[in-house]
């Protein structure tokens, strides 16, 4: 096999970040914190907002930045949809 750009899991080492760990994460900065979070939010979130104010029944401004849009997420995902 020739080289390439793949690298195995001993290679890439236990630090390396991930998605889905730990809750508890203290590298996580607050989203007033961003040096980008005044900027305006991102297509990204903008959609994925649109869909959780629909689904909870909220009318939010699309002039959001990205840190607003942030902690609307997180309270959005927070709430539950409805009844259990």
């Amino acid at each position: 096999m020739t080289e390439s750009n793949t690298h195995s899991t001993e290679e890439i080492g236990a630090t390396e970040e991930t998605i889905g760990g730990d809750a508890n994460n203290t590298t996580e900065k607050d989203p007033q914190d961003w040096v980008t979070g005044d900027e305006p939010m991102t297509g990204a979130q903008k959609s994925y907002l649109d869909t959780l104010a629909r689904d909870h029944g909220e009318t939010l401004p699309a002039s959001l930045t990205k840190a607003e849009a942030s902690e609307h997420i997180d309270r959005l995902q927070g709430e539950s949809s409805g009844p259990a």
